[in-house]
């Protein structure tokens, strides 16, 4: 049974033979990416036992206090991906500014962005997290790239994915054709494919949000939520389930596996800081992920792949998930506007 199961390493290599004049360097890259998840999904498991758990004393950017699993996940991602000429820099949500290659290592042509260790505050209770990363093209004849040869719209991505460490730990990846699941093997220590094609249902009746945040939504997201608390008995004429995780990768897998709606609408609490998740680090990633598996990702307003980023770490409002869910409370702010 072992032997006919496709790696994630054949699969990308298959999928590279695609494309004409293909040099073999993103399927080394994404090996790269590969084994930095392996690591990190290696001390996740671990936790406890290896004294990872907890807070890490210092902040990010964002201000927001870093677990010793987000500083250590951080540094792994770094290690396994600037050796290798690969890369041109990196960009981190752990990290203030762009990380350039080192200059003993040489420079490649690609640009990645990651969020090491998405769902971190879920580590302590031993809760499912992630790793969010998204690949773009370095601009040509760039040499030193800056923050603003990272600001490419979510259109430009050429790879997103995510690996999700739960009870089995999984890499989720799309380069623009389609979207494919792969399971970590623990007895041969490989990604294998175990969920070709994913596809979102059009229809749902589950959906993720911070309910807490309940007196700060603007009037479509209330008039959505309250529509779906109604149940059977109001104008949906049925009853939704209501999930919510605290980590972005494990809504969205849901979401992927069986359908529903993600959101993390903008608030009045937030309304200063443009929403709550990062741009480059989560929503452009997850919205191509999304669309790829026949989804829709939306700010309420606009198209998120559609964003023209101007910050790096510039935050966004997201709802995603199931077509008609998501398309339903896009006309509701709509409706709103008007």
């Amino acid at each position: 049974m072992h032997n006919h199961r496709t790696t994630i390493t054949q699969h990308i290599i298959e999928e590279q033979r695609r494309i004409q004049n293909a040099t073999g360097d993103f399927t080394s890259l994404l090996n790269d990416i590969v084994t930095a998840c392996k690591v990190i999904s290696n001390l996740v498991n671990h936790g406890a036992l290896i004294g990872v758990l907890g807070s890490a004393a210092t902040e990010n950017i964002q201000g927001e206090t870093q677990k010793k699993l987000d500083v250590i996940s951080n540094d792994v991602f770094i290690k396994s991906n600037e050796w290798a000429g690969h890369l041109a820099a990196m960009a981190s949500e752990e990290m203030d500014d762009v990380y350039l290659i080192p200059p003993q290592y040489p420079r490649g042509k690609y640009l990645l962005l990651f969020d090491p260790l998405d769902g971190s505050s879920n580590i302590d209770v031993n809760v499912s997290v992630g790793t969010i990363f998204s690949i773009l093209r370095c601009p040509d004849g760039v040499e030193n790239p800056t923050k603003e040869d990272f600001l490419q719209s979510g259109t430009k991505q050429i790879c997103a994915g995510y690996a999700l460490y739960g009870p089995s730990s999984m890499i989720v990846l799309t380069t623009g054709r389609g979207v494919n699941g792969f399971t970590l093997d623990q007895n041969i220590g490989e990604f294998v494919l175990t969920h070709p094609n994913l596809t979102i249902a059009e229809d749902s009746i589950e959906f993720a949000i911070n309910a807490s945040n309940m007196r700060f939504w603007e009037p479509p997201i209330k008039r959505y939520i309250d529509e779906c608390l109604a149940g059977k008995e109001g104008a949906r004429g049925k009853d939704f389930n209501m999930r919510w995780i605290a980590s972005m990768v494990a809504e969205v897998h849901r979401i992927l596996t069986r359908g529903g709606v993600f959101m993390y609408p903008v608030d009045s609490k937030i309304k200063q800081q443009g929403g709550k998740l990062r741009l480059l680090y989560e929503a452009n990633p997850m919205s191509f992920i999304i669309e790829q598996a026949g989804g829709v990702s939306t700010t309420g307003h606009e198209r998120i792949l559609d964003i023209q980023p101007n910050a790096l770490h510039q935050r966004v409002p997201v709802i995603l998930g199931s077509k008609n869910e998501v398309e339903r409370i896009a006309r509701y702010h709509q409706e709103t506007s008007a």
